[in-house]
C-alpha cells in the first residue's frame, strides 16, 4: 500500500528556506561563510538528520514487533560532497554525497550480532534510506 507524503520548501530571501510539512515548520539556512544566516541546518545536514531520524523512527517500529527493549538508539553521520561542482567550479563530479558514514548506538539487551542485524532490519525498511540507496524518480512541473 503506497502513502503520499507532501511537503513545501519556500526560499525566504538570501539563503534561508521554510519547509512546512504537516503543520510543522522547519528552517533550512547555509552558514555565514556560505552567504547564510546560519538560522538552521543546511539542506544537506538535513537530510542526514532525515536519514538518522528516519532509522530511529524504524528501530522503535521493530523494536516493539519484535519485543525487543530498546533503551536507547542514535546515529551520527558524517558525509562527503563536491562542493566545487555544487559552486560550479567544475562540471565533472556529482552533486550528492558521495559517501554516508553512518556510526550506529544501540541499547538494548542484545549482543553486538544481534545489534548488527537488528539494525540491517532498521536500514532495510528505512524509506529515507531507500531513497538515497535506490533509484527514486523526480518529476516536476515549472510555473
Amino acid at each position: 500500500m503506497n502513502k503520499t507524503v507532501t511537503a513545501k520548501a519556500t526560499w525566504m530571501g538570501n539563503m534561508r528556506v521554510e519547509g512546512k510539512a504537516q503543520g510543522h515548520t522547519l528552517t533550512i539556512d547555509q552558514p555565514a561563510d556560505m552567504g547564510g544566516a546560519d538560522a538552521g541546518p543546511n539542506p544537506l545536514e538535513a537530510l542526514l538528520i532525515s536519514l538518522g531520524s528516519c532509522q530511529a523512527t524504524v528501530a522503535a517500529i521493530v523494536a516493539k514487533q519484535e519485543g525487543i527493549e530498546l533503551s536507547d538508539f542514535s546515529v551520527e553521520m558524517e558525509a562527503d560532497y563536491d562542493i566545487d561542482f555544487l559552486l560550479g567550479k567544475t562540471q565533472e563530479g556529482r552533486s550528492g554525497f558521495s559517501e554516508i558514514r553512518q556510526k550506529v548506538f544501540i541499547d538494548a539487551d542484545l549482543n553486538l550480532e544481534e545489534k548488527t542485524a537488528f539494525f540491517e532490519k532498521v536500514h532495510a525498511r528505512c524509506p529515507v534510506t531507500g531513497s538515497l540507496l535506490e533509484e527514486t524518480t523526480i518529476t516536476y512541473d515549472v510555473e
